[in-house]
């Protein structure tokens, strides 16, 4: 039988990306806000897209239901949905503070609770997470915070479900050209010059890694924070 993926925020980039590559092997369901998911949808037909804000109270369970009412079983979630806002700090901002921990903390744990009825042993989380977590960026610390309590979370769920045969993991992206948002030539060199490996990294680099947590060759990994970075900053 076919497991099955829930990626969320799957409509482009990374999270499009990773809803492709897991599409050769698994039933995929995705969510989206914004942007249309139709061309990921051209290239998987079969994938349902479940439009959604992952902040509202009531859509972690809509989508659980949704997801086992057409597949009947829920083995991989990839929570890719994130957001990121600037916060000068000689400028407040809490609802953007406040915005930014809904979506890159309580927005997965909310999840993660409607599904967990229905996550059996083998089940795998794999969370998006950032350099920025450890590598704070300047003008957007808030954002990093946010990634850092993801990691945290993420450990912490491995240590609880752990018993339970469910495996929880992260991602953590340097940086990852996109072909909707690609950066100048010359924050990409700034990278670039950082970067051990010479170039900017692609939402295919952090599909192949999100493969890897999500399936059994990781079968013994849990509570890991994985950077995909080409080694920025070494």
């Amino acid at each position: 039988m076919r497991r099955v993926a829930l990626v969320t925020g799957a409509a482009r980039g990374i999270g499009r990306a990773i809803a492709q590559d897991l599409a050769q092997d698994h039933d995929v369901a995705i969510t989206w806000r914004s942007t249309d998911p139709d061309a990921l949808l051209q290239t998987g037909p079969d994938i349902l897209a479940i439009r959604a804000d992952l902040t509202h109270p009531d859509s972690p369970q809509s989508i659980v239901d949704q997801v086992i009412g057409r597949f009947g079983r829920l083995d991989v979630i990839v929570n890719n949905a994130g957001l990121v806002v600037a916060t000068p700090v000689d400028e407040m901002d809490i609802a953007a503070h406040r915005s930014l921990f809904e979506t890159n903390l309580t927005g997965p744990a909310a999840l993660l609770s409607a599904a967990l009825p229905h996550l059996e042993p083998g089940a795998a989380i794999v969370n998006i997470s950032s350099i920025n977590a450890a590598l704070p960026p300047l003008g957007a610390v808030a954002y990093g915070a946010s990634k850092a309590a993801l990691n945290l979370w993420t450990r912490g769920m491995a240590k609880e479900l752990g018993p339970k045969g469910i495996r929880v993991n992260a991602v953590a992206p340097g940086a990852i050209n996109t072909p909707e948002k690609p950066r100048s030539k010359e924050l990409t060199d700034a990278f670039v010059k950082e970067t051990a490996l010479g170039r900017p990294g692609t939402p295919e680099d952090i599909a192949k890694a999100v493969r890897f947590l999500a399936t059994d060759q990781a079968g013994f990994i849990t509570g890991e924070i994985l950077a995909v970075s080409g080694g920025y900053r070494l």
